[in-house]
């Protein structure tokens, strides 16, 4: 690491909370906006997939909220990691299952097949990203 502190990761912590809580604000705001899209690839073996979708939306926005928020932080960064394993069913029934949304034109239909499966052990990258922010700091001390 050079004096200047360049190399040191933690610098990154701050600008990508605000990342990562906007990404699950605005996710959890698409639930509502689209949400049979999202109902599509709840496992059939769970019951009302909208309400679901409505449920998850809504957590994910607080979540995403409560993240970019110093009291908050610690309790909504654990409560990110219960929803990425909460919704990994969803993730493997969508790769499974092969059923793609509507809106994916014909063209992309390859390259999103390729997506969904690549978005599985991407859940592990936002697990340890959220995890991240579990830490006990001088800054989330209450």
């Amino acid at each position: 690491m050079n004096d200047d502190g360049d190399d040191d990761p933690s610098r990154l912590e701050r600008p990508l909370l605000y990342v990562m809580g906007l990404f699950y604000t605005i996710a959890g705001v698409m639930h509502f906006v689209v949400p049979k899209v999202y109902a599509r690839i709840v496992p059939p073996q769970f019951p009302n997939p909208v309400a679901l979708v409505y449920l998850s939306g809504i957590a994910e926005i607080v979540l995403g909220i409560g993240v970019m928020i110093r009291r908050t932080r610690r309790l909504s960064a654990w409560g990110i990691i219960a929803l990425l394993v909460a919704v990994f069913p969803a993730n493997v029934h969508m790769a499974m299952s092969g059923e793609l949304p509507d809106a994916v034109p014909d063209w992309a239909e390859d390259i999103t097949r390729i997506g969904v499966w690549v978005r599985l052990p991407l859940q592990g990258v936002l697990v340890l990203w959220a995890w991240w922010y579990t830490r006990e700091t001088p800054e989330t001390a209450e």
